[in-house]
This record gives structure tokens, sequence and C-alpha cells, in this order.
């Protein structure tokens, strides 16, 4: 029983990976780990105005996040982004702080362009899902790339019931500046 539990902690601390190895070259439950700190420079607040919103990004890192796909489960670290889009009279037209979900979050990082690829799961009924690319320009700033895919809905009735807001709020740009507050 004690050799079994060693053996299993010996072979759990043998499967960390650094943060830019590809998932689908390591083994189930290994953990794809930050070891250098990476992300460490995108954690924070940052505003930005588009369109005359204002868009408020809340970044997190997690740590040990678990990822659960069709093929294969492992853990990562990751950035978690919730935001804030007002419109010009201070209206909140979403808000996603709390929301318990860890769904907008970093996939990819790219040290060597001070950069990270996030996946976005679009808003209500998938609507805009895709990725967000953010890009270190100093301590104190961000420049966004977001590339939305599109969702078709043959029946938005039973499809997506109810009649939610399927209006996607975030800005739908490239080379957007949020600045650190």
């Amino acid at each position: 029983m004690i050799l079994c539990i060693l053996t299993n902690f010996i072979q759990c601390k043998a499967q960390v990976f650094p943060l830019d190895t590809d998932y689908e070259n390591i083994p189930a439950y290994s953990y794809i780990k930050d070891l250098n700190n990476e992300l460490n420079q995108f954690t924070g607040v940052y505003k930005a105005i588009y369109k005359g919103n204002e868009v408020t990004l809340y970044i997190s890192k997690v740590e040990h996040k678990l990822k659960e796909r069709t093929t294969k489960t492992y853990y990562m670290d990751a950035l978690i982004v919730k935001y804030t889009v007002k419109n010009s009279a201070g209206s909140v037209l979403q808000d996603t702080q709390n929301n318990n979900k860890e769904d907008f979050y970093s996939i990819m990082s790219a040290p060597q362009e001070n950069a990270v690829a996030l996946y976005y799961p679009g808003t209500n009924c998938g609507v805009g899902w895709g990725d967000v690319f953010l890009f270190k320009i100093n301590s104190t700033q961000l420049s966004w790339d977001y590339r939305p895919n599109s969702t078709i809905f043959l029946d938005k009735n039973t499809e997506c019931p109810g009649n939610p807001d399927t209006k996607v709020y975030l800005p739908v740009t490239k080379d957007l500046i949020f600045t650190k507050q």
C-alpha cells in the first residue's frame, strides 16, 4: 500500500510540463505548469473604451485548472478573464464577474512575443465564441485582438430557447489598448 502511494506520488511529480507544451503530447492527468511565471505579467484589472462603451477586464491566474477534452484530461495553469461592459451612460450591458465558470481562459502562451491566446466561449448560446489574443506592450498596457467565430442557428427557438440576449458586447477589433488600473 505504501509502495503504491509512493509510486503514484513520484509519477505525479514526474508529469509536470512547461506552459508551452502541447496537451496532445502529454500523458493523461499531467500538469502543464507556468514554471517561469509567464502568466503573472497579464494579471490585474484593465480598462479600455471602444465605440463609447467602457470595457473592464479582470484577469487572474489559476493553478491546476482541470481541463477535460474528449481525448484527454489534464491540469493546467491558466489566466481566467471576467469582464464588464458599460455604455456611455454607465449602464451595465454585460457583467461576468459573478459568473462561477472559468470558461474564458488562456490556452497558449507565447513568451517570446509577450502574448497569450485565450478561448472565449461566447455570449448566450455560444454566440461570438472564438479566440482573444493579448499582447503585453509594457507594464501598464495590453493590446487586444478578438477573432470571433460564427454561430448559426437553424432554429433559434429550439437551439437557444428563452430568447436570451445574443449580442456580443466585447470589442470585435484588433489593436485595442487596455490600460492597467
